[in-house]
């Protein structure tokens, strides 16, 4: 029962082989050709076809970021590829003759944490991957939420300050604009403008030729830094407070935070669930999640979408 993974991200198309709990016994990379949709095709069915050699393989999942319809099957709109109304499942079935699955990369990390990962032992739980921007996943009664068009769990998209700044969505006042790893960057920035506890991050800034990098404010975090944190807890507070509203709305078991800036841990999570009890309504007597670091990490989303895909070719 081993599915096939592919993550297109904007910098590199990951590919694996993955068996039905969850590990990856085969795996493969290569970069990504944004700005050419049928180089990006073709990597990924040669990948496939790599990939396939010498095993069983039951359905291919196919995980990017962008809009999915809710057949799993067009990708309406792309942001880091040039994809717009793209019928990629049909190209990829006519070359590959294989089951195909078009999915939501944030959806597939999801997926492959509530299955394999944090969120094992829980039926409802919501994903949040700080990285640039935030991908969100929503898994209610054992069910990956997808919306009536396909295109829901949305969750960077959710506007948390009115007239706030303006987001690439078109929008202002997005929680992407405030919890992402670009938002930290931009606190940190700040901070080091100000001088008094940002002085380690301006000195930094300097040394790098005005230019401050999410590894600078890790590698800062880590050594106790008080510019830095304060930076990473202000990003957590905003995280806190999103959450607290989902929390209204979905009624999860657990909040799973993944990305880059999750890395920091309870760094991270502490003025998470500060600000999330804080905002809660209802507090007290409202019950109260547990909040975890994503366990997968960078296989996520091989693994989420292999395991979509197998559940897809065993519905049929």
């Amino acid at each position: 029962m081993r599915a096939i993974g592919i993550d297109i991200g904007g910098t590199k198309i990951a590919g694996a082989v993955v068996d039905e709990f969850g590990t990856i016994v085969k795996h493969d990379r290569h970069p990504t050709s944004a700005s050419e949709p049928k180089v990006i095709e073709d990597t990924v069915v040669e990948m496939v076809e790599k990939l396939s050699e010498g095993e069983d393989i039951v359905a291919v999942g196919v995980a990017a970021a962008g809009f999915i319809d809710a057949s799993q099957s067009i990708v309406y709109y792309a942001p880091n590829i040039s994809w717009r109304n793209e019928p990629f499942r049909e190209k990829l079935e006519a070359r590959l003759h294989k089951h195909i699955v078009i999915e939501n990369d944030a959806n597939a990390a999801g997926w492959a944490e509530f299955r394999f990962g944090a969120g094992r032992l829980v039926s409802d739980m919501v994903t949040l991957t700080i990285g640039t921007g935030v991908g969100g996943a929503i898994v209610s009664q054992d069910r990956l939420f997808r919306g009536g068009f396909g295109a829901g769990a949305e969750l960077g998209h959710m506007r948390v300050v009115p007239n706030g700044l303006p987001c690439g969505c078109g929008a202002h006042g997005c929680i992407e604009q405030y919890g992402s790893g670009r938002a930290l960057l931009r606190i940190a920035n700040e901070l080091a403008d100000a001088g008094g506890i940002g002085q380690a991050l301006a000195s930094v800034r300097v040394r790098n030729g005005g230019v401050l990098t999410g590894l600078d404010v890790s590698e800062l975090v880590q050594i106790g830094d008080p510019g830095a944190l304060s930076a990473l807890r202000t990003l957590g507070t905003s995280i806190g407070q999103a959450c607290a509203s989902l929390a209204a709305v979905l009624d999860p078991q657990l909040f799973v935070i993944g990305g880059g800036v999750a890395q920091s841990g309870d760094l991270l999570l502490d003025p998470i669930r500060h600000a999330f009890l804080d905002a809660l309504p209802a507090r007290g007597f409202h019950p109260e999640p547990a909040f975890a670091i994503a366990e997968l990490v960078n296989d996520a989303g091989v693994v989420g979408a292999a395991d979509l895909a197998r559940h897809y070719a065993e519905s049929i």
